[in-house]
């Protein structure tokens, strides 16, 4: 049986994406393509489904790294911030929207919280691995 594990994550990502708009709890927010991503960003996401593409990635972060909180996920998605003359600093990525898609994802029975945030569930795993399968062919 093919995983996440082995499949090329930009492939497993963009099948996701097309999986995750048939579910009518995810959703992207009215404010979302007037926001940037992270401090370290300069402009807001320009990709059309950006809501979905990041959604399917925290999806498969939580499954390879569960349980996973928001603060380790903010880091994962953060990067560096230019700041001119001076050196470059790190920054983490926005947490209001990966709150966001957290919840979304756990209305939509993906992902469940426990004690040190959240992990796959059933459901989840399934519809990755099946994706992944997918991709493997």
């Amino acid at each position: 049986m093919v995983t996440v594990r082995e499949v090329p994550a930009e492939k497993l990502i963009e099948k996701t994406k097309e999986e995750l708009k048939k579910f009518r709890e995810i959703q992207p927010l009215p404010w979302t393509k007037f926001v940037k991503s992270g401090a370290h960003r300069e402009r807001p996401p320009e990709q059309e489904d950006f809501w979905y593409i990041r959604a399917a990635s925290i999806l498969r972060r939580i499954y390879l790294n569960g349980p996973v909180g928001t603060e380790r996920l903010r880091t994962y998605y953060g990067g560096r911030k230019r700041r001119g003359y001076k050196p470059a600093r790190f920054r983490k990525a926005s947490g209001n929207i990966i709150r966001k898609l957290l919840q979304q994802l756990e209305k939509a029975g993906l992902i469940e919280k426990v004690a040190r945030g959240r992990k796959i569930t059933k459901k989840g795993q399934s519809l990755l691995d099946r994706i992944a399968f997918e991709v493997s062919r």
